[in-house]
């Protein structure tokens, strides 16, 4: 029997597969969009997905202000944010974060879906969110895709 046909193919920056996929977050909860929007940037839907690279597509979220939080997530759940100085922590809901920027509650909560160390944060930068239907990345030619579809 060939050995050298069960050999493991880990893919790099210069063989990775990227696309531009769009995903419309109109009356999708909020932590279930995140979780598979990570997933899509992580790359772990391939067959190709290898760990130490970034093997994922490029995600577009349009209509980020009308995401839904379910029960009394949008009074009773705190954020938190520090300015780095002592007592510099502040805290707000959900409710009043999305109304000063809609964008920010989505890119929250897949920011913490990723890995926290260097890989995270370059796979963050993949991912752009847009509060309207309307997106500067038709130039990409992304595709849409039904986020529900993807498990």
């Amino acid at each position: 029997m060939d050995t050298l046909s069960y050999k493991t193919v880990f893919i790099n920056k210069g063989t990775a597969q990227k696309n531009w996929v769009v995903v419309d977050a109109t009356d999708q909860i909020l932590g279930r969009m995140s979780t598979r929007v990570a997933m899509i940037l992580r790359g772990k839907h391939k067959a190709s997905f290898t760990p130490h690279s970034d093997c994922g597509d490029n995600v577009i979220v349009i209509n980020a202000d009308k995401v839904k939080l379910t029960g009394k997530k949008w009074t009773d759940r705190l954020h938190f944010r520090h300015s780095g100085y002592p007592g510099g922590q502040k805290q707000e809901s959900p409710e009043v974060l999305f109304k000063r920027n809609p964008n920010k509650l989505v890119e929250e909560a897949v920011r913490r879906m990723l890995p926290k160390n260097r890989m995270g944060r370059h796979l963050f930068t993949n991912l752009h969110v847009f509060a309207g239907s309307e997106h500067p990345h038709q130039a990409q030619n992304p595709e849409i895709i039904d986020i529900n579809t993807i498990k």
